[in-house]
């Protein structure tokens, strides 16, 4: 499904407006941020940061792996 988002400008910048429909399906809000991915078809915007999930994948899997030693820093 393709939609329309308008360029407008802010101030030396620029900005897109982006329907009501499509902030809610992004489940998204005023203020939010959105992440632009580049992909061989074009851009993608996305409300998913995949290089902080990646980072938070590996903190996940330390914390397991020396969950006893947390625990003991933790006392």
């Amino acid at each position: 499904m393709a939609t329309t988002a308008k360029v407008i400008a802010i101030g030396n910048s620029a900005g897109i407006v982006l329907p009501s429909e499509t902030l809610a399906r992004l489940n998204v809000r005023k203020g939010d941020s959105l992440y632009l991915q580049e992909t061989p078809s074009g851009l993608q915007i996305t409300p998913y940061d995949a290089e902080f999930s990646a980072k938070m994948e590996i903190a996940e899997r330390t914390i397991r792996r020396y969950r006893d030693a947390f625990k003991k820093l933790a006392e």
